[in-house]
């Protein structure tokens, strides 16, 4: 018996209900019959531990949520198009741009790049009272929103108060609180399925939802998993009524922060200013001649008129201003335990008058054994006599890094200065600064190289901006990957915000390609253009018409490419987008190979001859490299011209040990 071709369109993928109904039928089969979930059964099952659905429970609710929350196991209808005419370096890069309502293609990418992506950055709409222009038919008017909460009767009669000014703001505030959260809910649950389990994710914020998304983000990751809450502070306003404000946040979830924890993680910065005085300290000691007393006193008058940034970061003249007969800056750093324990509370002899020298309270920082070896290797810096507490040479070039602080100020502005010149236009207002991303992104990964990121509210291109200034200045091989609707802006030559976000990308990686060196020459800078778009197989909408025969015979959109049907035969089946990928020509149509994973073929009119010399040369080509993996094989449904050509190339594949057959 030979094998079906599956329609990829029946596919699953992680994170849709039907998946989910699969996961719970393998871990409660009592549960599930019949595909239905009995609740109650399920609740049986699960004990003491599960709620009824009428339990008072901590946590955000709003009108709306079960909607927003079904919305994101929801599988994809649509596709994605390849456009390679608007990217650059299609066939090497594994960059990704994809234009279109986000939610829709976070279902897409879903299967792909699950459990995949080490760092998710987003700058979501600040909700400051302008429409949505991201629709995913929920959200709600004043009036629905009110008729959900309770507040009107069934024929919309108002049934809450008197309609003071103060209630009619409060229920337009609620409203268009409960339009942004349902956005906001279905993307970040999609969002949890693409982390890592070490995976990290950023959301940029302000005031206005600030408090509402930290609730948010604790039911969709965990409150457990909450690592930082990031205060970034602006230029300000200097005629704002009460502070001067001008503070963005960036609240920071780790998937799993047991995960980071059992590896270590440690989340680092460049100490700022560390170069700088590296840098005037060599200098100092070859103007001395190698003179520590004097190479110290020149940095330390150096150090009166520094940066104060710099003095912020490395405590000033307090901090390493010494240096040494080797001519490394040093600081002296206390010795004092920060946990009092017995074996701490020795005597340390002065080297000199033999005494005991002044203990902390607390003990030594060090055992008698660690603190003999630091003797010995002098980094232990000894008073006068025994009235004077030793200290601990701490050298800065061993120090580099700190970890990296939660407040920060930068002023906005450059970075809108920063695109108005690479872009010769004002076309987008208020970016953000690429060079802040870049840090926070190379931090919470740990300087991983070959980080995936991931922005799905890419505006202007700030994140892969990011990306390709890290992977310039290590040799990285990070890619991103983008999310843009195609929201209007008409402006400058500019139809869309994602016509920005393209050119953007172009600019930067032609102004980093301009500065690489044969060392780095293999940066990538280019990116994969897609526009979401409907699904290449005609949808019946229910209609006579589309039973005619005669119309049925293709069951795909006019217009269609063979590499458009290959997209999507690759997010169907939960394949990368930058598979490594060959062609070849094939009975007058092209036979594709991704990494031999994966084969397909989307001619037409094959007839039985076709059939054979088709999957002769599938088998051919997958002989020439055999792999360990199971090997699947997608053909065009009405590619063939009769049931015979059909069932005799299933025949021919199966007889050859292709075991998974699949059509679109």
């Amino acid at each position: 018996m030979t094998l079906d071709f599956e329609p990829v369109s029946e596919l699953t993928g992680p994170g849709e209900a039907k998946s989910n109904l699969d996961v719970l039928a393998r871990l409660f089969p009592d549960a599930v019959v019949d595909g239905t979930v009995d609740v109650d059964v399920l609740r049986d099952l699960l004990g003491d531990e599960a709620a009824l659905s009428s339990a008072e429970a901590f946590g955000l609710r709003w009108p709306g949520m079960a909607e927003a929350r079904r919305l994101s196991t929801l599988p994809p209808t649509s596709t994605l198009l390849p456009k390679p005419g608007e990217s650059v370096d299609w066939d090497t890069t594994r960059n990704i741009v994809v234009e279109g309502d986000n939610l829709e293609v976070l279902r897409l990418l879903r299967r792909g790049y699950s459990n995949k992506v080490d760092v998710i950055y987003i700058d979501p709409p600040y909700n400051t009272g302008n429409d949505f222009v991201y629709d995913d038919k929920r959200t709600t008017s004043q009036a629905e929103h009110e008729t959900a909460a309770g507040q009107r009767d069934d024929e919309g009669a108002l049934q809450t108060g008197e309609e003071s000014d103060r209630a009619q703001d409060r229920k337009a505030g609620a409203s268009r609180h409960t339009a942004w959260l349902s956005m906001m809910y279905p993307r970040l649950l999609v969002a949890y399925h693409l982390l890592k389990e070490t995976g990290v994710i950023i959301v940029a914020i302000d005031d206005t939802e600030h408090a509402r998304l930290k609730l948010l983000m604790d039911r969709v990751f965990g409150a457990e998993n909450f690592a930082a809450n990031v205060v970034w502070q602006g230029s300000g306003r200097g005629d704002a009524r009460f502070t001067s404000a001008g503070i963005d946040y960036m609240l920071i979830y780790a998937k799993s922060k047991t995960a980071l924890i059992q590896r270590d993680a440690r989340w680092t910065e460049e100490k700022v200013g560390g170069t700088e005085v590296i840098a005037a300290a060599r200098k100092f000691w070859e103007e001395s001649g190698h003179d520590p007393v004097a190479a110290t006193k020149a940095l330390q008058n150096w150090w009166k008129s520094a940066p104060q940034d710099i003095a912020k970061g490395l405590g000033g003249s307090r901090g390493y201003k010494e240096i040494d007969e080797n001519g490394r800056v040093f600081s002296r750093d206390n010795l004092s335990s920060p946990n009092p324990r017995e074996n701490l509370m020795y005597d340390l002899p002065h080297p000199v008058t033999g005494l005991p020298t002044r203990r902390h309270s607390s003990g030594w920082r060090y055992s008698r054994e660690t603190m003999a070896q630091k003797i010995d290797e002098g980094r232990i810096l000894f008073g006068e006599d025994e009235t004077v507490s030793p200290r601990y040479k701490r050298f800065l070039d061993e120090h580099e890094d700190q970890p990296i602080r939660p407040v920060f100020e930068r002023d906005r502005a450059s970075s809108g200065l920063q695109l108005r010149r690479l872009l010769d236009s004002d076309a987008f207002e208020y970016p953000k600064d690429h060079t802040v991303l870049a840090k926070w992104i190379n931090s919470v990964s740990e300087s991983k190289t070959d980080a995936v990121v991931l922005d799905f509210f890419a505006g202007s291109g700030s994140t892969g901006h990011a990306v390709m200034d890290l992977n310039a200045a290590d040799k990285g091989s990070r890619r991103y990957i983008l999310v843009q609707l195609d929201e209007p802006v008409e402006k400058d030559g500019y139809d869309t915000i994602a016509d920005i976000t393209r050119e953007r990308l172009r600019r930067a990686g032609d102004q980093s390609a301009s500065k690489l060196t044969l060392d780095t020459a293999d940066v990538d800078t280019g990116f994969r253009s897609y526009r979401l778009a409907s699904s290449n197989v005609k949808a019946w909408d229910g209609t006579a018409d589309q039973l005619d025969l005669l119309e049925a015979a293709d069951n795909l959109v006019t217009g269609r490419t063979t590499d458009d049907l290959l997209v999507e035969t690759m997010l169907r089946q939960g394949v990368d987008l930058t598979t490594p990928l060959e062609t070849r020509e094939v009975a007058g149509s092209s036979l594709y190979n991704l990494a031999g994973t994966l084969f397909a073929y989307f001619g037409i009119d094959i007839t039985v001859e076709r059939a054979n010399e088709v999957a002769k040369a599938l088998v051919a080509w997958r002989d020439e490299d055999p792999g360990d993996a199971d090997t699947t094989v997608v053909v065009r449904d009405t590619g063939f011209v009769d049931s015979s050509a059909k069932l005799n190339f299933a025949a021919a594949l199966e007889q050859a040990g292709f075991t998974t057959l699949r059509s679109i």
